[in-house]
């Protein structure tokens, strides 16, 4: 196999998409898979801070990544704001559900992946915490 060069990487289409039938809607959606960078900020959008606390935030999870992941025939976003995305939150958790697993699959974000992003929660800091 050959070494690729940098506009060969650039240039390559590696983002997949599949159907995903929805009967709760009378159709079918396609899910794409995201990009580095959307993965990075979904990750960092489950935690926030407050008063120099980290806080978990699972508001509309699955809301959230679906919006990521469900594009239109063009591969284009269909829900890009956060008002969008509440919207989507008040769907059947049936139809979210299967989207959301679709989503997880094909992004191979696992229920450890989840479980690992919380994990440090539960850690006091240490009194020498320079971060205070």
């Amino acid at each position: 196999m050959a070494l690729l060069n940098r506009d060969q990487i650039l240039a390559a289409e590696d983002r997949k998409t599949e159907e995903v039938d929805v009967p709760e809607w009378g159709g079918s959606v396609l899910v794409r898979t995201l990009s580095g960078r959307e993965r990075d900020e979904f990750e960092s959008s489950t935690v926030r801070t407050r008063g120099g606390k980290r806080e978990e935030n699972f508001v509309n999870f699955r809301a959230r990544l679906v919006g990521l992941c469900m594009v239109d025939e063009s591969g284009e976003r269909m829900f890009k704001t956060r008002a969008e995305i509440d919207m989507l939150g008040n769907k059947s958790v049936a139809a979210l559900q299967r989207v959301f697993n679709a989503a997880q699959r094909l992004n191979g974000m696992t229920d450890e992946d989840v479980e690992e992003l919380t994990e440090s929660f539960d850690e006091t800091p240490d009194a020498d915490s320079i971060s205070d």
